[in-house]
């Protein structure tokens, strides 16, 4: 029961790190987005990303459709 114990203790450690690395990530993207004010950056980014990413969307869904 004891070995049992320590498994479980061995798992939720390396969890605990991951989530509270994604909420430092989280905060460091709201500061950056919102403090500094870069919104026009972001904006500009996910327009050139919107093009190609829709691009891979229509393959993808000819792909599908094909079968």
């Amino acid at each position: 029961m004891a070995e049992e114990v320590k498994k479980e203790e061995k798992k939720i450690v390396p969890m605990l790190l991951k989530i509270l690395l994604g909420i430092v990530f989280l905060v460091l993207a709201a500061y950056l987005l919102i403090g500094r004010n870069w919104w026009q950056h972001t904006w500009l980014l996910i327009k050139g990303c919107a093009g190609p990413f829709l691009l891979l969307a229509a393959v993808i869904t000819f792909a599908i459709a094909k079968d």
